[in-house]
C-alpha cells in the first residue's frame, strides 16, 4: 500500500483505467465471438453485418489504446479472410 500522496492517487488513477480496460476487452471479445457465430452460421447478410460491428469495435478498443493497432488490423483482415471465404 503507497505512503505517498502521489503515489495513493496513482493507484487509484490505475485500478480505474484497468476496470475501463476490462470492459472494452469484454466488450471487443463478445463482438468477436458472435461475428465468429454468425460466420459459421453461414448467413452472408448477418456474418456481414456483424463482422463490420466487430470492425469498429476493434478499431476504437485500438484507438483508445487498450489493444495494440497491428493487433487490431490483423483481426480485422482475418475476419475479412473467412467472410471471404463463405462468399
Amino acid at each position: 500500500m503507497p505512503n505517498i500522496k502521489s503515489a495513493k492517487k496513482r493507484l487509484k488513477q490505475s485500478e480505474k483505467r484497468r476496470m475501463r480496460n476490462k470492459s472494452y476487452k469484454s466488450a471487443l471479445r463478445t463482438q468477436l465471438k458472435k461475428a465468429e457465430l454468425a460466420l459459421e452460421s453461414g448467413d452472408k447478410d448477418q456474418a456481414k453485418l456483424e463482422i463490420l460491428a466487430a470492425c469498429r469495435r476493434l478499431d476504437k478498443v485500438a484507438q483508445k489504446g487498450v489493444i495494440h493497432v497491428n493487433q487490431a488490423s490483423r483481426g480485422k483482415s482475418r475476419l475479412m479472410c473467412k467472410l471471404n471465404k463463405i462468399s
